[in-house]
């Protein structure tokens, strides 16, 4: 049986060379050849390879050994493959700064790339690399929306790094910050930690966003099982053997998918999504996840609403004990199994669809038939077993609503639990201000931080407040002031954190109204996100709102950016 299913219609077909399209085609052929093709190649199926690298981040700076190393392995395996490079945007990077505008809108120009590399090139499936956080569900999301065969592959996640006799992550590093703007540590320690937090490559060590997403994809069924959690690189910065081991078996399932025509939407079901979300869950992953949830949901022409993560938060508990809320990294996961062990106890549980069908082309009861569970493990706390969690349903992402947030807002709670939080507002039509603010000292302990006119729309871009956040904990008042805004939080924040509020303050949103002094009330028992103002007052308000000036004329991409993008309760869609 051929697997070019699709990719005879850019070469020809070489088994009947007295048709037509064989004539038609030589031109193409032509070209081909002088790229290097001879003439049994035109018989193989086309594999495109997603390819989001960069040599400046060290979540994918190590793609381009990986992706030839992957050509090598479906070209013994019978096929042609084409890379796919795309741009990546690094958040830890660009944090803080004009750069991260480009980051979730990076999310989008990934899958469009792909999208115009596999279907411009006609190819017959597709094996995506993914690392940082926005190239996870950004190399996913075009298999979904032409409803390809496809794969995804994780990058690996970086070894937790070691500082002063501790173990510490990009967490620590940023929290850092904020200390040394207090007088907490000097200068040197700062600059000790700048240079141990992140020993090599691979994506941020926590279950910040990128270990949430790649969790959150191999619970969706979109990659191999087990491959989630396994680290880039070895303690040399040299990619591990296991992760070469993923390149093979990657492989080996895109041809079998390809043989049995499994296309991304026969795994991304609506239950394949819940799986998903319990997975979030379960783990205490990012904020972020909701967003890419939903975005990869629409893709896959699967009818999920925001509202839907309530319903599994009031049903799964928190048991994964990994940093940001918790003393571990995803290397300690992987070390216990990785992924499949928490899944295993979630379907023993029956908190997750067994039925789903996975890229190995069996369901997930038939890929956890055989992983231990979790007793079997003996003595460790990295998980902790359902009946005793590290907190119970209901206490970590939740989906608030208000008359400051009339559609929606997500609040973060990682396992604590806080009472209704009222305060006075101090306000900021941007982040960097409120950086400043807080860094200075000037926002006080029981105050409200707001920060306005940074959704997807009014930064544009919608970009992550951790500098702002992180200098909170770090001047150890993020138990004592609450942040709120339309933008949104890296996985890495910690505190008492309200973002992604809709509508944002660029669409005359509620949070646009505020002023300094205006009492706002965050009850996350009723999952309410209230200004005490009237309506009245509020729309008058509105009447007179602009945004700040620095923010109203655009250009280039982010002029096109703010005309395409939904609101935060939508996913951030452009299209």
């Amino acid at each position: 049986m051929s697997l070019k299913s699709h990719s005879i219609q850019l070469t020809g077909d070489p088994s009947d060379k007295q048709s037509k399209l064989w004539s038609k085609k030589a031109g193409a052929r032509g070209h081909l050849r002088a790229a290097g093709y001879v003439d049994e190649d035109f018989g193989k199926p086309l594999i495109t390879i997603g390819l989001p690298y960069s040599n400046v981040l060290p979540c994918n700076n190590k793609f381009m050994e990986l992706a030839k190393l992957l050509a090598e392995l479906v070209e013994k395996r019978g096929g042609k493959a084409i890379l796919s490079p795309a741009p990546v945007i690094s958040d830890g990077i660009t944090m803080g700064s004009d750069g991260m505008k480009y980051s979730l809108i990076s999310r989008d120009l990934i899958a469009d790339c792909i999208e115009t590399m596999n279907q411009g090139y006609l190819t017959d499936a597709a094996i995506c690399l993914a690392g940082c956080d926005k190239t996870l569900p950004g190399v996913l999301m075009p298999l979904a929306r032409r409803n390809v065969v496809g794969i995804t592959l994780y990058g690996g996640t970086i070894l937790p790094g070691f500082c002063s006799g501790h173990v510490v992550d990009v967490m620590d590093l940023m929290e850092a910050i904020g200390k040394y703007s207090a007088g907490f540590i000097d200068i040197e320690e700062l600059h000790k930690m700048e240079c141990t937090s992140m020993p090599g490559s691979g994506s941020c060590g926590g279950m910040f966003t990128a270990n949430t997403m790649s969790s959150a994809i191999e619970a969706l069924g979109m990659a191999l099982p087990g491959t989630a959690s396994h680290p880039a690189v070895n303690d040399k910065n040299i990619i591990t053997e296991q992760k070469k081991k993923d390149l093979e078996q990657v492989a080996d399932a895109i041809f079998e998918l390809t043989k049995k025509n499994i296309k991304a939407r026969d795994i991304m079901t609506k239950k394949a999504f819940h799986n998903s979300m319990t997975m979030i869950y379960a783990l205490g992953g990012s904020t972020n996840g909701v967003l890419h949830l939903l975005a990869l949901a629409h893709e896959a022409n699967v009818d999920l609403k925001i509202d839907e993560f309530n319903e599994v938060a009031d049903k799964i508990p928190l048991v994964a004990n990994l940093s940001p809320h918790g003393k571990y990294h995803m290397k300690n996961l992987d070390d216990i199994g990785g992924i499949p062990i928490v899944m295993k106890m979630l379907l023993d549980a029956g908190l997750i669809y067994g039925d789903c069908l996975t890229c190995t082309g069996k369901t997930v009861a038939e890929n956890l038939k055989d992983v231990p569970d979790l007793k079997s493990l003996g003595t460790q706390d990295v998980v902790f077993p359902l009946e005793k969690p590290l907190s119970p349903p209901g206490n970590h992402i939740s989906i608030l609503r208000g008359n400051l947030a009339p559609d929606t807002a997500v609040l973060k709670l990682s396992g604590k639990q806080i009472e209704p939080f009222v305060g006075p507002a101090i306000v900021f039509d941007g982040e960097q201000e409120a950086y400043d603010a807080v860094v200075s000292q000037k926002v006080k302990k029981g105050s409200v931080l707001v920060i306005r006119y940074e959704g997807p729309k009014g930064s544009p871009g919608m970009p992550e407040m951790l500098s702002p956040s992180a200098a909170l904990m770090g001047l150890g008042i993020g138990k004592d002031v609450a942040l709120v805004t339309d933008g949104r939080f890296s996985g890495a924040t910690r505190g008492i954190m309200i973002g992604h509020v809709c509508p944002e303050a660029y669409d005359k949103g509620p949070i646009a109204a505020l002023k300094d002094g205006d009492i706002v009330t965050i009850d996350p028992s009723k999952r309410t996100l209230s200004v005490a103002l009237s309506d009245e007052e509020i729309s008058n308000r509105l009447k007179v709102a602009q945004p700040p000036e620095n923010k109203r004329d655009l250009v280039g991409v982010l002029a096109k950016y703010r005309k395409l993008v939904s609101g935060a309760n939508l996913g951030a869609l452009t299209h």
